[in-house]
C-alpha cells in the first residue's frame, strides 16, 4: 500500500513540477541550471560508486538497531550489508546531486542525520573537503561499517556520532556556532522531522540550507513537509520529490517550487 501511495504522489508531482523553464527567481533558476541539472560525469564520483558496487556484494551480516520509522522493504533485526546497500542507500543520481549541492554552497559545517553505510556521507565530505562533517547514526554496527568505508576512501573530515538522534543531535547543534548545511535522512516520522527542524532554527542563517529526505515517504512526512514550507522563518523551498530543500534567504519573496528531477 505504501508503494502504491508513493507512486501516486510521484505521478502527481511529475504532472505539476517544472523544469528550469518558467522559473523567474534568479536564485532558483541558477540552482536548477548549474547544480540540479548538472549531469556531467565527475571523477570525484568514481571511488564512491566503486565502494557502492563492493557493498552490493558484501555478505556480512550485521545487527540493525532501528530507532526510526523502519523500512518499507526489510525490517528484520539482522541484515546482510548487501541488503542494506540495495534498499537503504541513496540512488547514485540522488547522491551525486547531494554532492553538487554541498559543493555549490561551500559550507563550513555539515550535519547529517542518518549515516547508514557512509556513502552519502562520503559524497558530502568530498564535495566540501574543508568543512567539518558530523554524521549521526542510531545503529552501532551500521556506523562501524560506515567508518570503515569512509576510512577506505581516505576521507578525514568526517566524525560519526552514534546514538539516538534525540540525544546526539541537540548536543551537536550546541557545539556549533551556526548550521550551514543539514541533511535529515532518518527517523521518517512527522513529529520527529518537525522536531529536528525546530532544533535547527536555533542556528540557521541566511546562507543555510536544510535538506529533508523522503518528503513523500508517508502521509506524516508529507504533512511535515507542508508545515515546514509554511513556517515564517522559511523563505524558499524546492520540492524535488525525493528530497526537499529549505532556505532562509532574507529579503526574498516567499516561494515554493516543484522541480522535476
Amino acid at each position: 500500500m505504501a508503494n502504491i501511495q508513493l507512486l501516486k504522489s510521484f505521478i502527481k508531482h511529475r504532472l505539476t513540477a517544472k523544469t528550469r523553464h518558467g522559473i523567474h527567481s534568479p536564485f532558483i533558476y541558477r540552482l536548477i541550471d548549474e547544480v540540479i541539472y548538472d549531469f556531467k560525469p565527475r571523477y570525484e564520483y568514481d571511488d564512491i560508486e566503486h565502494l557502492r558496487a563492493r557493498l552490493l556484494k558484501d555478505n556480512r551480516i550485521i545487527r540493525i538497531t532501528d530507532l526510526g520509522a523502519g523500512s518499507h522493504v526489510n525490517n528484520n533485526k539482522q541484515k546482510q550489508v548487501k541488503q542494506l546497500a540495495k534498499n537503504a542507500l541513496k540512488p547514485a543520481s540522488l547522491a551525486k546531486l547531494i554532492y553538487r549541492l554541498s559543493n555549490d554552497f561551500k559550507p563550513d559545517n555539515i550535519v547529517e542525520l542518518g549515516t547508514c553505510l557512509g556513502v552519502t556521507t562520503s559524497y558530502l565530505a568530498k564535495a566540501a573537503p574543508h568543512a567539518e562533517v558530523v554524521s549521526i547514526e542510531g545503529c552501532p554496527e551500521t556506523a562501524a561499517v560506515a567508518k570503515e568505508n569512509i576510512a577506505q576512501l581516505g576521507i578525514r573530515n568526517v566524525s560519526i556520532r552514534t546514538g539516538n538522534f534525540d540525544v546526539v543531535f541537540p548536543a551537536v547543534i550546541s557545539e556549533l556556532s551556526k548550521l550551514d548545511f543539514v541533511f535529515v535522512d532518518g527517523n521518517h516520522r512527522k513529529d520527529a522531522t518537525l522536531k529536528y527542524f525546530e532544533w535547527c532554527l536555533q542556528k540557521v542563517h541566511e546562507g543555510s540550507v536544510i535538506i529533508f529526505d523522503d518528503i513523500y515517504w508517508s502521509k506524516g512526512m508529507k504533512e511535515a513537509w507542508e508545515e515546514i514550507k509554511q513556517h515564517p522563518a522559511v523563505t524558499v523551498t524546492v520540492d524535488l520529490f525525493w528530497i526537499g530543500l529549505v532556505f532562509f534567504r532574507q529579503g526574498q519573496a516567499k516561494e515554493d517550487f516543484k522541480v522535476k528531477f
